[in-house]
């Protein structure tokens, strides 16, 4: 049988590629390889890029991704401070910070396996740190009064504290909690009914409080306005006494100027009278001999000479 150049091209590149699998591992972006000899971890790799190996069974390569991976916490019942019963669930990002103790601690680098262990460390903080808080610290109608981001970070060094723990006494998971948040709260059927109450109650009183003091505004907005009212009135009322004592000193002067001359006083009464029956547009037929009337009689042409 002859071999073509053919034939060995491609028997050549099939042994490179081969060889390269054999003797070759690549580290990807974000990513870790963990290098095992025997099963004993020898070294770790964080650089992106081509890595030296022996073949199979001698040294085995795991990869491990480095960046922050999450998973969900179970959606559960808790016991609070004040004796409720709360639902609560939440989310918890982590980072593989040690590689080789992850490789160590879980077989063979089992992410399934550390979420688990993970899973049930956070659920017992989440337990006790919100077993400290009592019911409006997570549902109220005041929203002041909710208290989330002070769980989740109470949760968060719960967590952290146990895992440091872990890792003096030797028994580290070669994983850090990033953030933990609270995802999701909920109510048991039991005792909805009674939530809503107390919630519907907790409303009413905020609105009694709203309208007692609007009422209390109304109430100080009339009373000072009763009390400018007050005010103005006694202004003018006084300002008309003032006015009403001069004209009655006017008055006086007046009665007594007429007093000393009595036929002034009467020629007055009789233009004003005069003044009174010519204001309006009226026809009169009258005596001119009748008072006032006297004052519109011509006088007569004197005689002329003979």
């Amino acid at each position: 049988m002859k071999r073509t150049p053919l034939t060995l091209a491609v028997a050549f590149v099939l042994i490179v590629i081969f060889g390269t699998m054999l003797f070759f591992y690549q580290v990807r972006k974000s990513h870790v390889a963990v290098v095992t000899f025997f099963g004993k971890v020898v070294h770790v790799k964080s650089d992106p890029g081509l890595g030296f190996r022996l073949p199979w069974p001698i040294e085995n390569v795991i990869t491990l991704d480095e960046r922050i991976q999450n998973f969900d916490g179970k959606f559960e019942q808790i016991k609070l401070n004040d004796q409720n019963i709360l639902m609560l669930s939440v989310y918890v990002g982590y980072k593989i910070s040690e590689p080789d103790v992850f490789f160590r601690k879980w077989p063979n680098g089992s992410i399934a396996e550390a979420e688990k262990a993970l899973e049930a460390l956070v659920r017992s903080s989440k337990n006790e740190v919100a077993g400290r808080h009592n019911f409006p610290d997570f549902i109220s109608t005041d929203l002041q009064q909710m208290k989330f981001e002070k769980i989740e970070q109470e949760i968060l060094q719960e967590v952290q504290r146990r895992l440091e723990e872990l890792r003096q006494g030797g028994n580290s998971y070669g994983v850090e909690i990033k953030f933990i948040q609270i995802k999701k709260i909920g109510l048991p059927e039991q005792v909805t009914q009674t939530v809503f109450e107390r919630m519907t109650s907790e409303r009413q009183f905020y609105i009694d409080g709203i309208r007692s003091d609007g009422e209390l505004q109304a109430t100080r907005i009339k009373s000072d306005a009763d009390k400018q009212a007050a005010t103005l009135l006694y202004d003018a009322n006084a300002r008309a006494f003032t006015i009403r004592g001069e004209g009655e000193q006017q008055m006086m002067k007046s009665l007594a100027i007429l007093q000393e001359n009595p036929e002034l006083a009467a020629f007055n009464m009789q233009i004003r009278a005069l003044e009174e029956f010519l204001q309006k547009k009226t026809t009169l037929v009258l005596d001119l001999s009748t008072s006032p009337l006297q004052w519109l009689k011509m006088s007569e042409p004197a005689a002329k000479d003979k």
